[in-house]
């Protein structure tokens, strides 16, 4: 598998974009919604499966979209071509606060696994499918289920970390516990699996949930310091009731000043 030789640039620091340049007749394949701008030149084209080159026929595209629908993504992705003779530059955007991470794969094996929303666009050729867990305790209780996503190649690929981005390399042995949300991912040498945390108190009323995921070296490792489902939880928890306006935000009165107000809802 060869896949397409890309630069890019990265712009911004909380909201990173990617521009990628492609190179007459080169190649990007992205995640539908990622997409934020294009010079004039690329063209488009939504297909089934992951975008790399393997000739697998029409049935392998079906199961290679029906793949994708196991990790929660969209059952097409879009290839965006460079069709013109000079060099054309195309952008594609964060869905949310973060850090957008480059991956390089041949410097990993040609393998590397993250959660299943993280992947933003690669390089036209580098293969999206899925990685199931063949340990139960992982599948039931990792956060990410029996299935992760995994990108293959000799190419580019780029994913979205949440909050700020950690990169930790593990020597041969060494052991790092994170909060089963916050993976972003890592190298296929490294071993994952789930550790419950134990304790009544802790497990009661610890309030980081029942179990870490516990990763063993050798390999490489990204951690996201503000997991999207973290984030949407805070947005949730702090969402006015009823579509009425908050009262007291950010007060020591809190509830009470509702209360004072008029406002009698909870």
């Amino acid at each position: 598998m060869i896949a397409h030789e890309i630069d890019y640039h990265l712009y911004g620091e909380e909201m990173q974009y990617v521009e990628i340049e492609l190179d007459p007749q080169e190649g990007v394949v992205a995640e539908a919604g990622s997409f934020m701008m294009m010079e004039d030149g690329i063209n488009m084209e939504t297909i089934f499966g992951d975008g790399s080159n393997k000739n697998e026929g029409f049935l392998g595209s079906i199961l290679g979209a029906g793949k994708r629908i196991l990790t929660g993504e969209s059952l097409f992705m879009t290839v965006f071509y460079n069709n013109v003779s000079m060099r054309r530059k195309i952008s594609f955007a964060s869905p949310y606060p973060g850090k957008i991470i480059p991956i390089d794969l041949t410097e990993f094996g040609g393998k590397f696994i993250c959660q299943k929303d993280a992947f933003l666009c690669a390089a036209k050729g580098v293969s999206i499918g899925i990685e199931f867990s063949k340990r139960l305790g992982r599948g039931l209780f990792g956060g990410e289920g029996f299935i992760m996503e995994k990108l293959e190649g000799d190419g580019m690929a780029f994913i979205h970390a949440g909050g700020t981005m950690s990169k930790k390399i593990l020597q041969q042995g060494e052991i790092l516990r994170v909060d089963t949300g916050c993976i972003v991912g890592f190298t296929q040498q490294v071993d994952y699996d789930i550790e419950f945390i134990g304790g009544i108190k802790n497990t009661i009323f610890g309030g980081e949930g029942l179990f870490f995921a516990k990763l063993q070296g050798p390999g490489t490792v990204y951690i996201q310091s503000l997991p999207f489902s973290r984030l949407a939880g805070r947005v949730l928890a702090s969402a006015p009731q009823g579509g009425g306006k908050q009262k007291g935000e950010g007060s020591i009165l809190g509830g009470l000043g509702r209360i004072i107000d008029g406002d009698n809802r909870f």
